[in-house]
Formats: C-alpha cells, sequence, structure tokens
C-alpha cells in the first residue's frame, strides 16, 4: 500500500481542490486478472474521486478479503484491508469518530453476503454515513471459482459439480428489506452511469448501498452479458430515473406498471397507454414500489432495472447517537466517574 501518511502530508501543503484521476493512482502496481471487470471499476472511482474536488486525505477506503479487496491499495487515498466480511464494522467505527472524511467500503458478494452479512445489514438499518460499494460478480474469484451467494442455482463449479443449489440473494432486494435509505445499481463497463450513481451516493447522507455487476472474465465470463451486450442491452437494460415513467427498449416500446397483486410488470407501452407506465420515485417512504423493482429481476438473466432505486432522508447513526448523548448531559449533567467507582458497595485491598 502506498505510504498515505506521507501522500497525505505532500497533499495539504499543495492541495487546491483540482484534482485529475493520477491524483488517485497509488505507487502499487495494480494485480487483477487482465480484463477482469475491476479495472474499469477502479478507473471510474479514481475519475470520480477527482471530479469531486475533495482532497486524498479526507477519504478513507476500508475493505475486507476478495478481489474487490484489493482496491485500498491501488488509490491514493487513506485506506485499510481489513478483515473477511468485517468491513462495515470498522468503516462504522471511522464514521463515528472522524465525520470529516468521506468513509467508503469496497466488497464483494461474497465477502459482504456470507461471512459478512449481518455487518453489512446492520450498517444499512442504522443508516451509518458510509458509501458501501458491492462488486457482484456471482463468483469466489479470489480463491478459484467456488459458488457465491449470488451464484445462480444449478451453477457449476468446483464447489458445486452438480451444480449449485442454493437460492441466491438479489442484493438490492436484500438492502432495501434492511431499511437501506440510498440503494442503487450499475454496470462495471458503464463508466457514465457509475459516475451519476456515486454523485448520487455521495449527495446522500447517510448509507448509500451501490451493487455493481462485475465481470470475472477467468471463473464466471459473461456472466452479464445481456445486460451489458451491444446487441442486447437495449431491451434489458431498465434505466431508473427519477421524475420519469420507466420505459426501456430500442424504441422505447416496453415499459413497468405496478399491475393489481402489487408487482412491478414490464408490459408493452403500446397495449396499456403511456399514462400507465410507473413514473419511478427514489423519495417515496415506504419502499415496496423500490423493492417490485428490485424482483422485476432476481439476477442479469433478463430486463434487468439499473439505477438509484431509493433516496430517502433519515437521520444518520451519529446524529442521533450524538443527539442521545446530549439529552443525557442535559438531564444528568456531567458524570463523575471516581463518584460512579465509589458507589455502592467498596472495599480496599491492602
Amino acid at each position: 500500500m502506498a505510504d498515505v501518511l506521507t501522500v497525505a502530508a505532500g497533499k495539504q501543503q499543495a492541495g487546491n481542490g483540482h484534482y485529475t484521476r493520477k491524483d488517485f493512482q497509488s505507487d502499487q502496481e495494480v494485480r487483477w486478472c487482465p480484463g477482469c471487470g475491476d479495472y474499469t471499476i477502479l478507473a471510474s472511482v479514481q475519475n470520480f474521486y477527482a471530479e469531486q474536488g475533495i482532497d486524498p486525505w479526507k477519504i478513507v477506503i476500508v475493505s475486507g478479503i476478495g478481489c474487490a479487496a484489493r482496491f485500498p491499495y491501488y488509490v491514493n487515498v487513506y485506506g485499510m484491508h481489513a478483515i473477511h466480511g468485517r468491513a462495515p464494522a470498522i468503516a462504522t467505527g471511522i464514521a463515528l469518530t472522524r465525520p470529516d472524511l468521506q468513509v467508503w467500503v469496497v466488497t464483494g458478494d461474497g465477502d459482504a453476503l456470507s461471512i459478512g452479512g449481518n455487518h453489512l445489514i446492520h450498517a444499512l438499518r442504522r443508516n451509518v454515513d458510509i458509501k458501501i460499494l458491492l462488486f457482484n460478480n456471482q463468483i469466489y474469484g479470489l480463491t478459484k471459482g467456488q459458488f457465491s451467494p449470488t451464484s445462480e442455482v444449478g451453477k457449476i463449479t468446483k464447489a458445486s459439480p452438480f451444480g449449485n443449489i442454493d437460492y441466491p440473494f438479489n442484493p438490492v432486494s436484500l438492502a432495501l428489506g434492511a431499511e437501506a435509505t440510498f440503494v442503487a445499481r450499475t454496470l462495471d463497463m458503464d463508466r457514465p452511469h457509475t459516475a451519476e450513481v456515486l454523485r448520487a451516493a455521495v449527495a446522500h447522507k447517510g448509507a448509500a448501498f451501490v451493487e455493481i455487476y462485475q465481470n470475472c472474465n477467468v471463473f464466471n465470463d459473461k456472466a452479464f452479458e445481456l445486460v451489458t451486450g451491444r446487441e442486447t442491452r437495449e431491451r434489458n437494460q431498465i434505466r431508473l430515473e427519477h421524475g420519469k415513467p420507466i420505459r426501456f427498449g430500442k424504441d422505447k416500446e416496453l415499459g413497468v406498471v405496478i399491475n393489481a397483486r402489487g408487482e412491478a410488470e414490464i408490459v408493452e407501452v403500446a397495449s396499456v397507454g403511456e399514462e400507465k407506465i410507473l413514473v419511478h420515485d427514489v423519495s417515496l417512504e415506504n419502499p415496496s414500489q423500490a423493492f417490485a423493482l428490485s424482483r422485476l429481476s432476481h439476477g442479469p438473466y433478463g430486463p434487468t432495472p439499473i439505477g438509484v432505486f431509493r433516496s430517502v432522508a433519515r437521520p444518520t447513526y451519529r446524529e442521533l447517537l450524538e443527539k442521545q448523548i446530549h439529552e443525557a448531559k442535559e438531564r444528568l449533567g456531567t458524570g463523575d466517574l471516581n463518584k460512579l467507582y465509589a458507589q455502592g458497595n467498596v472495599w480496599t485491598v491492602n
């Protein structure tokens, strides 16, 4: 990892808020498999950091274990390569004690949704002010191709030679079920869309969860081909835009409605009329509509929503904690630790 303290010291002397991607590139050789989607995500994030104009020493990235977890080595900011699944817990501590920092978690589908599942959902429900990027390649890449919590049923891997029988998570549905206040999905190869989603995530006050479909060209190549392929993406990318009717297809001939059962359903616009097409609203307090949209696909196997599903305002965990401490001081006054030690039954040991 780059000597971030030295880097930070140098930048603090010259920092003027005008940065390029190069300012966020570390001196470490990037070591992912050639063609891995992580390269594109890395470039997108570095470009986004430069676009923000934020000083490198005001950002910290925490990662767990996996291919995605190498991220802190390659970005010229403060970083910590933590232990498996625990990045959200460590990031929570940083966010509570250093509100002056922009805190990011970079994780993978195995790291976040298997051993780290509890840490992820509790960080989301508490609305800790951290930005979580979940790279979803639907496989364990670092350990050479075992099925992950997002691998499809029937997936043949070294660990499931007769086909995976575990039903996969839908990460967006999971985040919405955990009461996340910001939930989005984007694609590794779509840099403009990724930047758009990252802008929205940073503008959000509280926990922001972003799933990124990321191709593993060695162990799960072309898993997202229907959504990313040049010939198929127009019919399979449902781009969610706040305040706009949800339409897609080459000529926007397809749309989404909420049917009588409360489910999101794909229809031909001509058959129902444009007035019936659902207008996307990320600000709805009730997450039911966002959840219905997340169920349009349980993976990248057909028309799949991308973009921001939900973005609602709620007090952050730090705000609630500070309020509680302030109210306790107002009610009880400043405590005396020595007095607390001496109350009740005490004795002296010679």
